[in-house]
């Protein structure tokens, strides 16, 4: 099975994000993503959180108290948690909104579960994010109007980009010059794209 991690940040679009969730995901809601339990129309099966941002349900589903003084953020100890009981993929919604510091925590996420081989993907009202390495590659379907490589994580060599409107070979990519942003994947095709060395964030933005 697949876990489906779900944050307080804001959804406006109930019904792109109830796509990407199956009826077999073990869904785990964080503190204040209580608040979107009825709207996506799914059921909690694990609730964690120290409820600064959320009244603690009465509920008999499984719930897990935190200190609100701790190392983790709600969202991470969800990850572990999950981990733990043997969950290797993960989609995290409701992760991405006003905090900036917040949003870049929760993206790094994501570095973190490819660091321990586990997958994961960040979807919010606007885009698709996934982490790309040198033992994986990605395509971007033409559906998505322009998707973006960003380098968080060191030097990325050997980045090459087919069948969009700005294709790279053998690229090099660092974090102080992000200039794979919004490309074009060419319609009717699907963008290519591999690493050899190193990790890329992808953002496909609808």
């Amino acid at each position: 099975m697949r876990c489906v991690i779900i944050g307080g940040a804001d959804i406006n679009n109930y019904d792109a994000i109830r796509s990407y969730l199956k009826n077999d995901d073990f869904n785990i809601f964080c503190d204040c993503g209580l608040k979107h339990l009825k709207a996506l129309k799914i059921n909690a099966d694990l609730i964690v959180g120290d409820f600064d941002s959320h009244k603690k349900p009465e509920t008999s589903t499984e719930t897990i108290v935190l200190p609100r003084e701790k190392d983790d953020t709600d969202t991470f100890f969800a990850i572990k948690e999950a981990i733990r009981r043997n969950f290797d993929d993960f989609i995290l919604i409701g992760v991405i909104g006003n905090r900036l510091d917040h949003t870049l925590v929760n993206v790094s996420i994501l570095n973190y579960l490819d660091s321990i081989g586990k997958s994961g993907k960040i979807i919010d009202d606007y885009s698709e994010m996934e982490i790309i390495n040198c033992s994986t590659s990605a395509t971007v379907d033409d559906c998505f109007p322009y998707f973006s490589l960003i380098n968080m994580f060191g030097i990325s060599e050997g980045v090459t980009i087919k069948n969009a409107k700005f294709p790279l070979e053998n690229a090099v990519i660092t974090p102080e010059f992000q200039y794979a942003t919004s490309n074009e994947v060419i319609k009717g095709k699907k963008a290519e794209i591999t690493v050899r060395t190193g990790k890329l964030l992808l953002i496909k933005n609808r």
